[in-house]
């Protein structure tokens, strides 16, 4: 398994000590200039692989650090902790944004990014607990993750601890009916401390989702099998803070966030193609300079 950073866990201690004691306003322009350089480093990272999912880590990447850097109670020098909240990536392919969320925040040294999906690297295309601190659990096959959250979820009841269940799914995952029954668990036990996250890109693999298997009216759905929705724009920092930092009230809650597949490059976003294409050397130049805006 990749060693700890202890001086970046330090740093990233420090970090979200200041996030959280900040409001969601205040946060946002930090949390903001953090995924931007998210994103850069993901896209070196992929284009250095010639390999990876650019568009849908692009998509999540707002999420993913908000929850890190302001929202979840974990601590990169102890990843094992039992007091520690959970992340579960359902959306398993997107494990480029993971890792460099993962780098930035300490779990491991920023420079084992120039080994993604190098032979024999820990940083798989898709993203593995034995290997990797930070990870909770394996996925990749779509509709694995959030049945695996409920069951951590439900354990936290059981043992009676007060940490928090937070899992981020694909929109085109959920037209896997596993995620449906696992929806009906989580609501049947009043799950309070699971937050189910769609990232609402609406593309997949190959075209829209409404075009492959609809999925509206989504919200109606989620609310129907007994979830608290909230709906958000998932590029906004600050109502992404609003909406994570409020566990439900008796039944778990589910975050349909909004985004925009490639978000932060004009010729990445909302295009169906940056599913899991590589950009070349022109296009990561171009790239970048947008991104450092």
């Amino acid at each position: 398994m990749l060693s700890v950073n202890h001086e970046e866990a330090l740093r990233f201690r420090g970090t979200r000590a200041r996030l959280t004691g900040l409001s969601p306003g205040q946060a946002a322009p930090l949390l903001r200039e953090m995924a931007q350089q998210v994103r850069r480093d993901d896209l070196r990272m992929i284009h250095r692989a010639r390999l990876g999912h650019v568009g849908g880590d692009f998509s999540v990447i707002d999420i993913l650090v908000t929850l890190y850097a302001a929202v979840l109670n974990v601590d990169p020098a102890e990843p094992l902790a039992a007091q520690r909240d959970r992340l579960v990536l359902s959306k398993g392919h997107t494990a480029g944004a993971l890792y460099v969320t993962l780098a930035h925040s300490g779990f491991f040294p920023r420079r084992e990014l120039d080994t993604f999906a190098a032979p024999l690297s820990p940083l798989n295309g898709h993203p593995n607990r034995t290997k990797v601190p930070g990870v909770e659990t394996n996925t990749g096959p779509l509709g694995h993750g959030f049945p695996v959250a409920v069951g951590i979820a439900l354990s936290a009841r059981l043992q009676r601890v007060p940490r928090r269940t937070f899992v981020v799914l694909g929109d085109g995952e959920l037209q896997e009916g596993s995620n449906w029954e696992a929806a009906m668990t989580a609501a049947h036990y009043g799950l309070s401390s699971l937050c189910a996250v769609v990232d609402r890109n609406r593309l997949q693999q190959g075209a829209g989702t409404e075009e492959t298997k609809r999925l509206e009216p989504l919200a109606d759905k989620w609310a129907s099998f007994g979830w608290e929705v909230r709906e958000v724009d998932g590029h906004d920092h600050a109502r992404l803070l609003e909406v994570f930092r409020r566990p439900g009230a008796g039944r778990p809650v589910c975050v349909i966030a909004h985004t925009v597949k490639g978000k932060g490059v004009s010729f990445m976003e909302g295009r169906v193609e940056w599913h899991h294409k590589v950009p070349s050397d022109e296009q990561v130049e171009l790239a970048l300079r947008e991104l450092s805006r």
